[in-house]
């Protein structure tokens, strides 16, 4: 069973502006948007959704007074503004939109599963060495 377009992760339109790094909390960790929308409780594509249907200085506005609400946050009111600013670029059709539209598809590649499958190759390549090394010495004999 395939899931809803909206429950996929793979190629959502926010994933951008989602997964986005609001700065550094006081640990020096990077903050996502996704990370600091769900500690305030907030569905994050949902309200992705929602920003991205307002205009620019509203979402910005909106996401400025997110940004100040959250707990461990050293981010003035000044900070969060310019942050929101920079991030509602980031939502579809801002200025940053285009350019993920136009970059090639050829340069996004599926990553490597896991390390089985790396490992996997490796034995079937070398296996497949020593077979064609076996088969030259017999056919030389």
């Amino acid at each position: 069973m395939t899931l809803p377009a909206r429950f996929s992760l793979l190629h959502s339109e926010f994933n951008r502006f989602l997964f986005a790094s609001i700065g550094d909390e006081g640990n020096e960790m990077p903050l996502s948007v996704f990370s600091a929308l769900t500690r305030l409780d907030i569905d994050p594509w949902q309200e992705a959704a929602r920003l991205s249907k307002l205009s620019r200085s509203r979402a910005s506005q909106a996401l400025a007074s997110t940004i100040t609400r959250l707990p461990n946050g050293a981010w003035t009111t000044a900070d969060a503004e310019g942050i929101a600013e920079r991030l509602v670029e980031l939502l579809p059709g801002g200025a940053a939109a285009p350019q993920m539209r136009r970059m090639p598809i050829v340069a996004r590649r599926a990553p490597i599963r896991s390390r089985s499958s790396l490992w996997l190759c490796g034995f079937i390549a070398v296996t497949a060495l020593l077979v064609a090394v076996i088969a030259a010495q017999l056919w030389w004999m």
